[in-house]
Formats: structure tokens, C-alpha cells, sequence
């Protein structure tokens, strides 16, 4: 699921979340908007078993995956669109 709040300016404050039956481990929302860098967007634990983060973003188009410990890649069927590239966000 992805959730989405306008900010004030141009900023968008996005919130990307996970199921409570994701796979085990370190997982990490990474694409073009952090260099497709893991570790650097690390989802976190909730009590209610999701897995959270948020980042701020301006206008554009993003595209996305989830990475998960031992190099499992996840797409978000929440996203503005998942084609053979991943998962694609659009603000």
C-alpha cells in the first residue's frame, strides 16, 4: 500500500507499507530517488506486523521496487503502475 499527504510547496510526503507476510529479514524501498541504493529507505516494524517508511518527494515520475534481505526483489501492485520494469509512482 502506498499512502500519499501533500505538503506544503510542491512536496508530496510518501508513505510506502508492506504486508505483515513479507519475507524475513532487511527490506528496503529503493529507485531513482535514492540511487537505487538499499539500506538508505529501510522499512520499519510496526506493532501491527506492516513494515513502513517515509520519504518526501517532489513532482515527477518514480520508479520503485522493494529489496529485500538476500537480493529479493518485490514490486507494489499499489503503484500508479508495475510493468516488466517494476513498480512506477507518479506525483
Amino acid at each position: 500500500m502506498i499512502k500519499r499527504n501533500k505538503l506544503f510547496g510542491n512536496q508530496t510526503r510518501v508513505t510506502f507499507c508492506l504486508p505483515r507476510n513479507t519475507p524475513p529479514g532487511a527490506v528496503s524501498v529503493v529507485g531513482c530517488f535514492n540511487d537505487w541504493e538499499p539500506g538508505r529507505h529501510e522499512l520499519v516494524a510496526r506493532r501491527d506486523g506492516t513494515r513502513t517508511v517515509t520519504v518526501r518527494l517532489g513532482p515527477g515520475e518514480y520508479r520503485f521496487r522493494y529489496l529485500a534481505t538476500g537480493g529479493l526483489w518485490l514490486d507494489d501492485d499499489a503503484a500508479d503502475r508495475v510493468d516488466e520494469k517494476g513498480s512506477l509512482l507518479v506525483l
